[in-house]
């Protein structure tokens, strides 16, 4: 249960307020949103679901889902950006969604198979051990169901793009959000997914254009993927 980095939750927590300033240090989720939202919405067909997203954060990807599911769970173990997420859901009048601080790995055990679909984006790569999070995430979700993951590939370009580029040049990112060798590669992830017991359903690429400002998926997963897996029915 004690797989979280506390400078990781530090590093969030002081931004928490900001979280939902779309011209803010967290722009790049507003803008990606809607695209995982439709991806994953596509093929898990989110309509009367129940849904898990973990690492939900300030609730960006959380709230956007809980507005065409049945019921949306929001976990996190940073209390000030939960805090925010709590209040923006009220203001929104989104009272489908609940916020929860507790571990992907303490929340399995309190509800395995417990959801349709589970969705773990960006976090991986902020966590100690990933495979336990991708464990927990296949524990969660019953039969038949999906899982989402979405992080970033390590290799040179990765470095480039993701680090120099989003971070220090281009400053879509504060300095420090990431760090190189907690990046995973396509095949890291579909080894952990499959050891979890799930099984590998697709994956797409996202790229960006610095001059258009705009994100869209791809097949080039070579800096930020996403990756579909089910758990057999």
């Amino acid at each position: 249960m004690n797989n979280v980095d506390a400078q990781e939750l530090a590093k969030f927590s002081e931004l928490a307020h900001r979280w939902w300033d779309p011209e803010s240090e967290f722009r790049p989720l507003h803008q990606i949103n809607p695209l995982r939202l439709d991806w994953l919405d596509g093929l898990a067909g989110l309509a009367g679901k129940r849904v898990v997203d973990v690492g939900c954060g300030g609730g960006i990807l959380a709230e956007a889902m809980a507005r065409r599911a049945t019921g949306v769970t929001g976990i996190d173990l940073a209390a000030r950006p939960l805090g925010v997420a709590r209040l923006h859901a009220l203001e929104a009048g989104v009272s489908n969604i609940e916020y929860r601080e507790i571990a992907a790995e303490a929340l399995a055990t309190e509800s395995p198979a417990g959801y349709d679909v589970v969705t773990c984006m960006e976090m991986l790569e902020h966590v100690p051990d990933p495979a336990s999070t991708v464990r927990a995430c296949a524990a969660m979700v019953k039969p038949g169901g999906w899982v989402f993951f979405s992080t970033l590939n390590r290799n040179p370009k990765s470095f480039l793009f993701a680090i120099v580029g989003a971070e220090y040049v281009l400053k879509l990112l504060p300095k420090g959000t990431h760090e190189f060798a907690r990046f995973i590669r396509p095949s890291e992830l579909a080894r952990y997914a499959r050891e979890a017991g799930l099984e590998m359903q697709g994956m797409k690429g996202m790229e960006y254009n610095p001059f258009t400002r705009r994100y869209w998926l791809s097949g080039n997963t070579s800096v930020n993927y996403l990756v579909a897996c089910r758990k057999p029915a």
